[in-house]
């Protein structure tokens, strides 16, 4: 079953536009006019087309691009695909896609090195065994890296959808809550508020529990007096928002109040570094020199951001030695943090867009320590 999605006007352009951007940069790459590039990453392929469902593969060579999905998906991606053939056959679209491969006889096939399963590559291989693969790493990624004025909007738009719902459940929050409740409330929240949904597993870890970076909410009360770490996003329209803040109820004591004072001042050095053609690592370096003078630089241990775009991690990675220029259009989060086992943590994570001068700050929740 075949079909090709007739979008009009400009939603139809910007995909059109996107695969004709991809064309070239596969010819580049030695591929011949028939051999195809297989995408299998969702998100490339919602870049590149707009379908969003879970399951899907899109072939694109320099006449011809073909999404393959199954019968579950067929209404939505004759709504969604543009500038592609629809193919979701009753049998199983691995099957057909490999079909087709096979009857095209292409001498060679390029794949997303990074992004395939290796039982989906031995799978091509024994299937389409005179065909050379070729390992084609980032190369729709680096289409991703600079967004658009429409992109940068969905996900300002995301952002400060994010910080109301952060706002609101602020606003009702109680000691009596647990770290699951006070998660719940958000994820509940985003998407009353409009969001297709969390950007990702909330966390919210209070106490010792939150010098864990990445820790999972507990059915655990949160602790007074004691550091609370909230980090959570939003996706709307299909791109993400992310951020994280620290709060408390009740006080402090005297180590908590150095780690916030030094974690507050690392991500306001680092956002000064931000603007378009400074090295990444230049970002980093600025959050770690502050850390350094509070005796926090040990108490860090990941990087200080990351891309955010059709995905929650994207690059580029702004961390230790990381050599990417940013550009203007880069969007990216700032988010030092310090840990200490048995007292807790502080991170202070706010989204930004790289701009000629600087940055535009999308999180529009104050930075300080929250008291509820």
């Amino acid at each position: 079953m075949k079909g090709r999605r007739k979008a009009a006007g400009p939603k139809r352009d910007v995909f059109k536009q996107r695969l004709a951007k991809l064309r070239r940069r596969l010819a580049q790459t030695g591929l011949d006019e028939n051999d195809p590039f297989l995408v299998s990453a969702r998100a490339n392929i919602q870049y590149l087309c707009g379908f969003t469902g879970s399951y899907g593969f899109l072939t694109v060579s320099a006449y011809q691009a073909t999404l393959y999905t199954d019968g579950r998906y067929t209404t939505q991606a004759r709504a969604q695909a543009c500038g592609v053939d629809i193919c979701a056959p009753s049998q199983r679209p691995l099957e057909r896609l490999l079909d087709d491969l096979k009857k095209r006889k292409a001498g060679r096939i390029g794949f997303e090195e990074n992004r395939l399963s290796y039982a989906l590559y031995q799978a091509l291989r024994r299937a389409l065994r005179r065909a050379r693969f070729e390992p084609l790493n980032g190369v729709i990624e680096q289409f991703r890296l600079v967004k658009s004025a429409d992109e940068i909007k969905k996900i300002r738009r995301a952002a400060r959808l994010n910080s109301k719902a952060f706002d609101n459940v602020c606003s009702r929050a109680r000691v009596e809550w647990t770290e699951s409740r006070f998660a719940a409330e958000l994820d509940l929240e985003v998407r009353l508020l409009g969001a297709d949904g969390p950007a990702f597993e909330t966390i919210v870890a209070s106490g010792a529990h939150s010098a864990l970076p990445h820790a999972h909410p507990r059915p655990v009360r949160l602790a007074p007096n004691s550091l609370i770490v909230v980090d959570h996003g939003a996706i709307l329209d299909g791109y993400n928002s992310d951020m994280t803040r620290a709060l408390c109820f009740g006080r402090i004591g005297e180590t908590e109040q150095r780690m916030v004072r030094g974690v507050s001042e690392a991500q306001q050095a680092a956002v000064a570094a931000v603007r378009s053609g400074v090295q990444a690592g230049t970002i980093d370096r600025a959050a770690r020199k502050v850390l350094e003078k509070f005796d926090l630089a040990d108490a860090f241990p990941h990087a200080t951001g990351h891309g955010v775009g059709l995905e929650i991690h994207e690059q580029p990675r702004i961390g230790v030695g990381e050599k990417t220029r940013l550009t203007t259009g880069m969007v990216i989060t700032i988010e030092p943090g310090a840990y200490l086992d048995g007292i807790g943590g502080v991170r202070i994570e706010d989204l930004a867009v790289v701009t000629k001068s600087g940055c535009e700050i999308l999180s529009r929740t104050p930075r300080q320590l929250r008291v509820l």
